[in-house]
């Protein structure tokens, strides 16, 4: 039996020394801004992306990886002797997924598995981490391709941005697009919803907006509920995330967590100050 290596996307925002530390295999995407492309989380950094985002007057856009440099991690991978699953960002949102399912076309089809998770950033993160873990323990590559699609239907994310603009000019905004109009000034509470962004509630700040959200969780897991993985993701505003994670402490049992930064890639789309509250409930014995 060989052992399982996963391979993902840079939107996960996996920071390189967790990835090395769980033999996770980070493809990029592409930030493409002022006739110039970075490589998401390599040429530019989330604090670089999101200092020059407040101030620059054109928007960037992004980019799949290409098919090819799928392949080429994954004819790394094989010749090492790794069974590959390949876990990466909702096709509703990206490209990417058809490009890793292009270049497995040219391997033995029991040797890579490549999973739509119909997630994106910190929900992708938790995805990933616990297929990485399953496969270190021995788990076979129909056993973690199983676990990943299970955790992607029971992992829930609700999230606010300052502003609407992004979504709504990167052409991502999904469902909160009847928000437009009313909902540029003020703080939506959406939530990421079958691979695809959709609105929740509108709210007139943000402290009523971060309210909402943990009264929403409350009411999906009761109080004091217990959540098995908590993630908290932020757009370079870390204060918010402590906040964020402050009250998830207050509110619930918290087994497991883990804060990051939103990729580049990502915030092209929801723009500075954005925070999400992401959760995967324990289960119920």
């Amino acid at each position: 039996m060989n052992k399982v290596a996963i391979v993902t996307d840079s939107t996960a925002g996996i920071p390189e020394s967790i990835a090395r530390e769980n033999n996770i295999t980070v493809v990029p995407l592409s930030v493409l801004w002022d006739d110039k492309s970075y490589l998401d989380g390599i040429d530019i950094t989330p604090e670089e992306f999101y200092e020059r985002l407040v101030k620059s007057d054109t928007l960037p856009t992004t980019s799949q990886p290409p098919a090819g440099l799928f392949a080429e991690v994954f004819k790394k991978l094989i010749d090492q002797g790794y069974d590959i699953l390949t876990i990466v960002i909702s096709s509703k949102l990206s490209g990417t997924y058809q490009s890793a399912i292009l270049a497995a076309q040219d391997f033995p089809k029991n040797r890579i598995m490549v999973v739509d998770s119909l997630q994106a950033s910190m929900p992708l993160t938790i995805v990933v981490l616990l297929a990485a873990q399953a496969a270190q323990r021995g788990a076979t590559l129909l056993e973690c391709t199983n676990l990943a699609k299970d955790l992607s239907q029971q992992v829930r994310t609700l999230f606010i941005v300052d502003t609407l603009e992004f979504l709504y000019k990167g052409g991502r905004i999904g469902g909160a697009a009847r928000l437009i109009g009313s909902a540029l000034k003020m703080k939506p509470v959406l939530e990421l919803k079958d691979g695809l962004i959709d609105s929740y509630e509108n709210v007139r700040t943000f402290k009523k907006a971060a309210q909402r959200v943990f009264e929403i969780a409350e009411a999906e897991l009761g109080k004091q509920g217990t959540i098995e993985y908590l993630g908290i993701a932020t757009a370079n505003v870390p204060q918010r995330g402590d906040e964020f994670l402050r009250m998830a402490h207050q509110r619930f049992d918290v087994r497991n967590e883990f804060v990051g930064m939103i990729s580049p890639v990502i915030g092209t789309y929801v723009g500075p100050g954005t925070v999400g509250l992401v959760y995967i409930p324990a289960k119920k014995a």
